[in-house]
């Protein structure tokens, strides 16, 4: 979806509707994609990927180690046929190691990573948020980094390459910050108790009188000081801010003078200030909170669907996202395949063998 949404052709190879019906979900990120439905299980349905693949700039393939090359698909057959081919192989994994054929899904590669341990409260146990992390950065964004920067390098060289993009590297990478900082006493404590995973009472989230929240990120002490008057506390009367043993009591004094105001009004008293305090938006107010509107950070398709604006925002060739709505299972099949130079007379072979799908949409009239 990045890619496509920066100006990339793409093309999802499904499987036939058939055999995707047992999924559980569908593609909810095909913005800006089109559908090839192909059945790789038949000889006459890899013959046309392998085709396709002699014309096309990158492979993205999400399968376990061997599932491609059992299927006659492997880097080294298809970079052979085209040496300018980014192939790119993004899996949990990764294509090599204990756990190369293993299944397993984000809270996984999270904890292989060493990154879950450092996430979830005190005297809790380690929690995932979501599936954001693995998945989507350390997986997607990574991967799409990875085709990035060898397009670039394939300029220079004229040669394609495989990526190996694991999630379980790409979160831990992610993650060098905290590896990194491990020596300048920012992790001393256990979990939850540090400056930056809710150990601290000015990096917190409190709850407001009418049952939403404000996050709070006032470290530096100029911050900090802003965050105390808009309490209306006063700074000679509290514990310095950097003493631990002080903030658990400090944590109770925060929580109690946020719950006698709503979010509302704590914005009133916060927005004009740099006391780093902002409202916990849901989706629908993140969508329509001013500073958002103002910088169009959320965008609208055909069927009136929110969702975030591409990023970054380019000043020369920004994101030109597509509004249309996500394509059906072999809905492209044949228009992608005159595209790549199958005769009207091969479609219908394939179609016939029952190697690919054609799923025109009829008109209702």
């Amino acid at each position: 979806m990045i890619l496509a949404d920066f100006g990339a052709q793409v093309v999802r190879v499904d499987r036939l509707s058939r055999a995707a019906a047992v999924s559980t979900h569908g593609d909810v990120q095909a913005r800006g994609k089109r559908s090839l439905a192909l059945d790789l299980k038949r000889p006459q349905g890899t013959a046309v990927l392998r085709r396709l693949c002699r014309r096309a700039d990158v492979l993205i393939e999400p399968f376990r180690h061997g599932v491609m090359e059992r299927l006659g698909l492997g880097p080294e057959v298809l970079l052979q046929e085209n040496p300018r081919l980014i192939y790119a192989r993004l899996t949990g994994f990764g294509q090599t190691g204990k756990y190369a054929k293993s299944a397993g899904h984000d809270i996984n590669y999270l904890a292989l990573s060493g990154v879950l341990s450092k996430l979830g409260r005190k005297n809790e146990n380690p929690y995932a948020p979501v599936n954001l992390l693995a998945d989507f950065a350390g997986g997607g964004v990574m991967c799409a980094l990875g085709i990035v920067i060898t397009l670039f390098e394939r300029a220079r060289s004229g040669r394609g390459q495989v990526i190996d993009a694991s999630m379980v590297e790409g979160v831990a990478y992610l993650s060098s910050f905290l590896w990194k900082s491990q020596k300048v006493g920012l992790w001393n404590e256990p979990r939850g108790e540090n400056l930056l995973d809710s150990g601290a009472p000015f990096y917190e989230v409190y709850r407001t009188s009418d049952g939403k929240f404000m996050a709070v990120g006032a470290i530096e002490p100029k911050f900090y000081n802003q965050l105390i008057k808009g309490l209306g506390l006063n700074w000679d009367e509290l514990p310095a801010q950097m003493s631990l043993f002080g903030w658990p009591e400090m944590k109770k004094k925060f929580a109690s003078i946020f719950a006698q105001k709503t979010q509302a009004e704590w914005c009133s008293i916060f927005d004009s200030t740099d006391a780093c305090v902002t409202p916990v938006l849901s989706f629908d107010d993140a969508a329509s909170h001013q500073h958002n509107k103002e910088r169009s950070s959320f965008i609208k398709n055909d069927q009136g669907e929110i969702s975030p604006r591409p990023a970054p925002v380019l000043s020369r060739t920004p994101a030109v996202p597509s509004c249309k709505r996500d394509p059906f299972i072999g809905e492209h099949t044949e228009e992608i395949l005159l595209e790549y130079g199958f005769t009207k007379q091969e479609i219908a072979k394939l179609h016939s063998d029952k190697a690919i799908e054609l799923n025109k949409l009829k008109a209702n009239l």
